[in-house]
């Protein structure tokens, strides 16, 4: 499941990309998005700051409040649960990206893996948002079956657009977003790297906590 991706273009790019408007007031983004901090969302016709992963209140064994923990997947055949399904019928979204991450090898010595598209260039990906309480605007990334590439590293990957769908995505037929939940027909590109998967170098990571897996 995915964890962490890069955004590598500025907001402007992304809003000329998916013919937006750029409304984040020109601020910077990090090049890679880790669950619990902000990335860049296209909803409602706009480019905006949201924070990556719905809070997912939490208590401790005696009780008390934890901090919310974010979910930042959820899974094609969980659309129409609780947590998820208003978020799905009525906030629809897309997610630009240039790659995304999976992690391989032995617990403890695991090495971060980069999928793309071939042509190297943004790409929307289905998501879904929703106001918070704790973090103001908040997003999930809709997964799916991994296609015969995305296999090699995870049995799910994000569901991948092709551009003349972002439309149907974003548009007030449930059913007709329902059906582009499906595996990428095309190719992708992975990048194995020796980079320890979590480390905290370049960019700065959330509590242990946050970056754990949540696919709900």
């Amino acid at each position: 499941m995915c964890n962490l991706y890069r955004m590598t273009k500025p907001s402007s790019e992304v809003a000329t990309w998916f013919d937006a408007i750029d409304a984040t007031g020109g601020a910077n983004f990090g090049d890679e998005v880790y669950p619990g901090y902000p990335g860049l969302v296209v909803a409602n016709g706009e480019v905006r700051r949201m924070t990556w992963g719905f809070p997912l209140q939490r208590t401790g064994a005696k009780g008390q409040p934890l901090k919310p923990k974010p979910v930042n997947n959820c899974r094609t055949d969980k659309l129409d649960s609780f947590f998820w399904r208003q978020s799905f019928a009525e906030r629809r979204c897309l997610i630009p990206m240039t790659a995304w991450a999976e992690a391989e090898g032995p617990k403890g010595a695991m090495t971060c893996t980069w999928l793309n598209l071939p042509h190297g260039e943004i790409f929307g990906c289905a998501g879904v948002w929703r106001g918070s309480d704790e973090w103001g605007d908040v997003y999930s990334l809709v997964m799916t079956d991994a296609n015969h590439h995305a296999s090699e590293v995870h049995e799910r990957m994000p569901v991948v657009l092709a551009p003349e769908t972002y439309g149907e995505w974003l548009g007030e037929d449930a059913d007709a977003a329902r059906a582009l939940c499906r595996s990428w027909p095309g190719d992708l590109i992975l990048s194995r790297t020796q980079d320890r998967w979590g480390r905290r170098n370049e960019t700065p990571r959330p509590s242990a906590d946050a970056s754990e897996p949540t696919l709900l």
